[in-house]
């Protein structure tokens, strides 16, 4: 029940989550994933609008790599397109079943909608914007750079979902006969089931903030615990079956890992000397 273009995109999510290497910089290349990196795209300190004015251009070139993500895939990663596109395919085909065992009384669906709204456009948005406007006006490279990857990844996250929103046409648990069919749907042509939005652009948001500091323990533990949230009450909410939500997040994270990988700025995560030397004697005195 899915197109070959679907299958590569969930095929590429896999070969994104189990075919990596380590983290850069302090750090190496950060975490390999199914499309190549040739260079990385650094956003100059040039006030507020400059940056915008530009994305359209990084954009462009993020959809042609991410649409063409499988023909770049190794062919000892092959096997997880397998897996997952058989994960995956378990999942829709039970998809009718699992919804049906849920309780699906009113005090799931009023908390699925509540927690949902942490996925929204409508704050995850304005999450981005204060990243963006706040680290430019204190001067914070990472706030700034953080903000831009959120606003970039929020935009091939959209194109992408859109397209296959538009292309399978999947029918939500509360339309038609519930079976979730795909080519079935009866609402906007742009508002199908599969993938789940939200679920999407929740993770793609969680991937960014999660590698953006990841040395930081408690914020990817934090992002990935929202981006959860999200993707459940979704399913709670009886917005979307589970398949939708699980296919959705894995290409969240993947698109959300390629922008960070992208357009990062290595620079940010050198620390200067003198915090080097502190480390250092933090260190030693660990161990005296």
């Amino acid at each position: 029940m899915q197109t070959p273009t679907l299958i590569f995109l969930l095929g590429s999510c896999i070969t994104t989550a189990f075919g990596q290497t380590p983290l850069p910089d302090a750090q190496t290349e950060s975490q390999r994933s199914a499309i190549e990196v040739k260079q990385k795209d650094l956003w100059d300190k040039t006030g507020y609008v400059h940056p915008f004015l530009r994305m359209p251009k990084f954009v462009i070139r993020d959809q042609k790599a991410i649409w063409t993500s499988p023909f770049h895939t190794a062919k000892s990663d092959i096997k997880w397109w397998a897996i997952f596109g058989a994960a995956t395919g378990a999942l829709i085909a039970t998809d009718q079943y699992t919804a049906k065992h849920l309780p699906n009384d009113s005090t799931q669906t009023h908390l699925g909608a509540d927690f949902s709204t942490i996925g929204a456009a409508y704050t995850l948005i304005p999450l981005g914007a204060s990243f963006y406007f706040l680290g430019t006006a204190a001067g914070s490279g990472r706030f700034r750079e953080t903000g831009l990857l959120s606003f970039e990844t929020l935009i091939d996250s959209t194109i992408v979902e859109s397209a296959l929103k538009v292309s399978l046409q999947r029918a939500r648990p509360l339309e038609g006969d519930g079976k979730g069919g795909f080519w079935d749907s009866h609402t906007k042509w742009y508002n199908a089931g599969f993938p789940s939005g939200h679920a999407f652009n929740a993770w793609a948001m969680a991937s960014v903030f999660a590698h953006q500091y990841h040395g930081t323990k408690w914020v990817p533990l934090v992002a990935y615990g929202l981006a959860t949230v999200v993707a459940g009450a979704r399913v709670a909410g009886r917005k979307h079956f589970i398949g939708d939500t699980i296919a959705g997040g894995a290409m969240g994270w993947f698109i959300g890992d390629y922008v960070y990988r992208k357009r990062r700025n290595p620079n940010l995560d050198r620390k200067p000397v003198t915090q080097k030397v502190l480390d250092h004697v933090r260190i030693g005195a660990t161990f005296r």
